[in-house]
């Protein structure tokens, strides 16, 4: 049977050899007039997203003594095919249909890993299988257990197919009693594991707990020096699913990847990444279970995909703090289209991680259904960094418990409805502007309809860095609990948007504001007694 998949390949061939070179473009002429149309359209200018190519070449995992029958460990003859194809200059590594459990799986340049249909790796949980390795989590430099999935100093790396890849996630992740329904958290509890203090967090063992307690900043362990202390808190090192650092040309593609230990997708430092028609799904309990963190990544392409995350769903970051500043390499040129949230933290985020700069991001239709926030942006003092050049458009919502819209400048860590909302504090004495100092500013959205919302927009910025130039046009926010907030805030303009709260009344309030425009009304100051108007 002749397959897509061996068209294109046959293509490949041809141009290969028409050519005289290793490497051509793989993308369809229907999908590079596509492309090109992308890229007129964008709102800045951007280099196209390379595509990686691989030579007409392949071998199975079963040619190496891959065994799916869910016991064996597959780990070697993972490796041994990798290395195999990689020697004769690359190609596609074949997962035939079955289930292939297994340890960390380590692509090489020239790599294309094919699932077939009804391919399911299953990664192991045995977590001795996944070495301690130095790496960053969370912006920070730090030690995690490696990735089931991971690609370092790699070019031309794919994962491509129909398959699935399923992180064993659950043998990892601590969950929260409140969470979980009654039933949910009895099995859980009653399946082993340890409880905290307060018993309403449960661990997987001792070492998690232990390695939960060594952490002040977030998921960074603190106090942790030999390796007898970090191999004392392995099952708390939960590591991402797929972890790609300072690799060029990605391509992932018609792959589901699901229940990860931690994040789910995590291309750090990475150059033209294309992430096409995927599926990504984290039980909507998983802790820090984001679904793509895109983390100084320039130029990337994420379109046509599905994300069901336990945490934000499509993220964009850059380091935290001074980790993230020493990099500096900012989150930028992104084109983000076509793609599908659902529950998790939030639809399209921003920070909190990103001191090193996001610019340069597209967002254009996309979904959002039961996010509890639908376009998050959220930063504190220490981050530094600048958001900037943001372009939003054509954005669909529902059923959004929180902010349909929040800029946060006061972020604390928590979850939407946890903490992190309207915040006004008293300060006696303003901080100086300093290069710790996060700024968002420049952004645009347009086109964005949501119902039943918490609070429709909320802007919350520092006094010492008001959130700037913020431009919305053509948004409508029904069913409504709160208006929009607007506070520490210069320049925004808000165009034929209309906010019906299920309460009625006033539904604007302004504080702290310069330079505001209302539809065709202007304030040009507000201090810092609020006063609420109607839109």
């Amino acid at each position: 049977m002749i397959t897509f998949s061996n068209l294109r390949q046959w293509a490949l061939s041809v141009c290969i050899a028409a050519f005289a070179l290793g490497y051509t473009n793989s993308v369809t002429a229907k999908n590079a007039t596509e492309a090109d149309n992308i890229y007129s359209e964008l709102p800045f200018q951007m280099n196209k997203v390379q595509l990686p190519v691989f030579p007409d070449y392949s071998r199975s995992i079963t040619e190496f003594g891959a065994v799916a029958d869910g016991i064996t460990l597959n780990t070697e003859a993972f490796d041994k095919a990798i290395k195999a194809v990689a020697e004769k200059g690359g190609g596609k590594v074949i997962v035939p249909a079955g289930l292939w459990l297994t340890g960390p799986i380590v692509l090489q340049s020239n790599i294309n890993l094919y699932l077939e249909e009804n391919a399911l790796v299953l990664f192991t949980a045995d977590h001795t299988q996944y070495p301690i390795v130095k790496t960053s989590f969370e912006g920070l430099e730090t030690r995690r257990c490696q990735s089931p999935i991971s690609a370092l100093n790699a070019e031309n790396v794919a994962i491509t197919g129909k398959g699935v890849m399923d992180g064993n996630g659950d043998t990892w992740r601590p969950v929260k009693k409140d969470k979980m329904t009654a039933n949910q958290w009895k099995k859980l509890v009653a399946s082993g594991g340890v409880l905290d203090e307060s018993g309403r967090i449960w661990y997987p063992s001792e070492g998690s707990i232990k390695g939960a307690m060594a952490c002040k900043n977030f998921n960074v362990p603190e106090g942790i020096n030999t390796d007898e202390e970090w191999n004392s808190i392995r099952d708390w090192l939960r590591p991402v699913l797929l972890s790609f650092i300072k690799c060029k040309k990605v391509l992932l593609e018609g792959v589901t990847f699901k229940n990860s230990p931690s994040w789910c997708l995590h291309p750090l430092s990475c150059e033209d990444i294309t992430i096409n028609n995927i599926s990504v799904s984290n039980p909507w309990y998983s802790q820090n279970g984001d679904a793509l963190d895109l983390e100084s990544c320039n130029r990337a392409l994420i379109q046509n995909s599905s994300f069901d995350a336990g945490d934000d769903g499509i993220c964009i970051k850059s380091g935290k703090d001074e980790d993230g500043r020493r990099r500096g390499e900012p989150c930028q040129n992104v084109i983000i289209r076509n793609n599908v949230v659902l529950h998790g933290h939030g639809g399209f985020v921003v920070g909190s991680e990103m001191s090193g700069g996001v610019k340069n991001i597209y967002v254009d239709n996309c979904t959002f259904l039961g996010t509890d926030v639908g376009l998050r942006f959220k930063s504190t003092r220490g981050r530094g960094g600048v958001v900037e050049n943001i372009h939003i458009n054509n954005i669909n919502m529902i059923n959004i418990p929180n902010e349909g819209l929040i800029f946060d400048l006061f972020y604390g860590g928590k979850a939407p409805g946890e903490g992190d909302g309207y915040n006004n504090p008293t300060e006696q004495k303003i901080p100086a502007v300093t290069e710790e100092t996060p700024a968002f500013r420049d952004i645009f959205i347009k086109n964005v309809t949501a119902k039943n919302v918490g609070r429709a927009i909320l802007f919350n910025g520092l006094p010492e860095m008001p959130i700037k130039n913020i431009h919305i046009e053509n948004v409508t926010m029904s069913d409504a609990k709160d208006g929009v907030i607007l506070n520490r805030t210069d320049g925004a303009t808000l165009k034929n948007v209309k906010v019906i709260t299920t309460k009625g009344g006033n539904n604007l309030k302004m504080q702290n504001v310069t330079n505001v425009t209302v539809g065709d009304k202007q304030y040009k100051k507000v201090g810092n007694q609020a006063e609420s108007y109607k839109f």
